[in-house]
């Protein structure tokens, strides 16, 4: 139960992941967002697979390996920032085919919503790292540690699924309540 309230906490802190979905289900709704949900478990069960199996390790213990990671991750995570800055201050919006990184689109996009939540995780080394450190405390003695921390591991990410559908779900309310007319209409009267 330690295990689950830890990562309970880690899944409620804000991070990239949640501004990721926020991002899809608020461009394209609940498709878009449980699409980079999808994405985002993906990515995860990869790390979590490879740190059962001793590739995290590896990439722990390279320096090299972890800072390029780290820099594809950071630079994965610019970018997701700065392509719809710069399409603003051009005048027009980003086009989904223009756009140099897998971005959700407004219509259609699952897969590019799919793929910019896998690629968030998998460019994240911190995970792996997580994964590592940490699992191996939660494993019993004498229980087959392979099978415990891929246990643990898909208990990790049913708990963020489960918090990032939530995500998606409120910003969808959210989104359709801020969108009734007699919402807008008051809010132009107070801003105005």
């Amino acid at each position: 139960w330690a295990f689950v309230a830890m990562t309970v906490l880690l899944s409620v802190s804000p991070g990239p992941d949640d501004v990721l979905v926020l991002r899809s289900s608020l461009r394209g709704g609940p498709r878009l967002g449980l699409a980079t949900v999808a994405g985002v478990a993906v990515g995860t069960l990869a790390w979590g697979v490879a740190a059962a199996v001793g590739l995290a390790a590896v990439v722990g213990r390279s320096t090299p390996v972890y800072d390029a990671l780290s820099l594809a991750g950071a630079g994965y995570l610019v970018l997701l920032g700065v392509v719809p800055l710069v399409a603003e201050l051009r005048g027009r919006p980003g086009r989904p085919g223009a756009d140099p990184v897998p971005l959700p689109a407004s219509r259609g996009g699952a897969g590019r919503a799919f793929a910019a939540g896998l690629a968030s995780d998998l460019l994240s080394p911190k995970i792996g790292l997580f994964y590592l450190a940490v699992v191996p405390q939660f494993v019993p003695e004498g229980a087959s540690a392979l099978q415990y921390s891929l246990l643990l591991c898909a208990v990790d990410v049913g708990i963020a699924v489960i918090w990032l559908a939530g995500l998606t779900w409120l910003a969808h309310v959210a989104v359709t309540w801020l969108r009734r007319p007699a919402v807008v209409r008051w809010t132009q009267r107070v801003v105005s």
